[in-house]
């Protein structure tokens, strides 16, 4: 193992921030030679995780009507993908749902809502649901991803059973014009403080494969590691028929292997999902993202089909991982090398 990769590896064993110039080499490792890389940073994720993989399930409560302008997004007010629309889902087919992601492993459901953000009535239709998902699988960690949060909503959430809240800044603050003009990154930022000063587990990502350089993709990391999220989910843009970004398909297997060999030396001790777009861009590669994320989506995702959980299963069966079962805690450990959470209070 080379000096500089070693010296990444023992900085992220002891949780000591990585440099922007150590960020950049890592994305600048050669492709030929990322499968070194993945088994080096590998290091780091099994000393914090150890051979546990966190199942997530996602469900779209409510679909596509957003009069945002997200670039990526099909179900954006200047998308003319072929999805399907409707309000907020009924109780019952999201308690089925529930009980489809249990029965698969997951640990955590995901409930996402399409829009700028949660009318007070669409507030109280959710977390009347969630009351119901908590009595029937009390067990299950319910992560909400509705959108800006007006004040006093994240409290409702909470007092409902909401375990944490998905708010991803996405990408960098330089870049963020170029794929949203309707929201800025500063109105992300507040969502994800908000919500964590509110109680819920602060849960905030990125999106890769928009046109973004180096530099975003370390300026979005770093962001992150000052806003403290307790879990981290990596995207990979699925470039879908009908958005800005159809044509968008830069990413390679090895390119989104560094960008999570990356996350998981800025965030060693803190839950790395592999979220949106894997099935696509690590293709036969998948095994080695979990040798760096700890955790990853299982079933389908917010319009698009993802891999049968029962493959997901035999992966995670095949490199000797286990399914974190409900009763383990993933609680954040405290972080050392403390950095300066950003004021986003406007």
């Amino acid at each position: 193992m080379e000096g500089t990769l070693l010296e990444v590896v023992e900085q992220a064993l002891e949780v000591r921030p990585l440099s922007r110039t150590q960020a950049l080499w890592v994305l600048s490792y050669p492709e030929e030679r990322v499968v070194e890389m993945v088994t080096a940073v590998h290091e780091v994720r099994h000393k914090f995780f150890g051979d546990r993989v966190k199942l997530n399930a996602l469900v779209n409560v409510k679909s596509g009507l957003c009069p945002e302008d997200c670039n990526y997004c099909s179900q954006s007010k200047i998308s003319t993908a072929e999805i399907q629309k409707y309000p907020y889902l009924e109780t019952d087919e999201v308690l089925e749902r529930a009980a489809k992601a249990q029965k698969a492993g997951a640990k955590r459901l995901c409930l996402v809502a399409s829009g700028r953000g949660p009318t007070q009535g669409e507030i109280g239709r959710f977390t009347e649901t969630v009351r119901e998902i908590k009595e029937r699988y009390p067990e299950l960690e319910i992560c909400a991803c509705l959108g800006l949060l007006k004040d006093g909503q994240a409290e409702e959430l909470k007092g409902a059973g909401v375990y944490a809240y998905n708010h991803n800044l996405n990408t960098s603050e330089s870049f963020y014009e170029t794929i949203c003009s309707t929201h800025t990154y500063e109105d992300r930022g507040r969502t994800v403080s908000g919500a964590k000063s509110s109680g819920l587990s602060p849960c905030s990502g990125a999106l890769f494969g928009m046109g973004e350089t180096d530099d975003d993709i370390v300026d979005v990391a770093f962001a992150l590691r000052e806003l403290r999220p307790d879990s981290v989910p990596i995207n990979f843009l699925i470039p879908i028929p009908g958005t800005p970004l159809s044509d968008k398909t830069e990413l390679t297997p090895q390119r989104c292997l560094k960008i999570l060999a990356l996350f998981r030396l800025v965030f060693p001790e803190v839950e790395v999902r592999i979220a949106g777009g894997r099935e696509v861009h690590l293709r036969s590669l998948q095994p080695l993202g979990l040798l760096l994320a700890n955790a990853i989506f299982v079933g389908d995702y917010l319009t698009t089909e993802g891999q049968a959980a029962s493959k997901d299963l035999e992966m995670i069966s095949d490199l000797g991982f286990v399914v974190e079962s409900a009763e383990e805690r993933t609680l954040p450990r405290e972080r050392v090398g403390s950095v300066t959470l950003k004021d986003y209070s406007g």
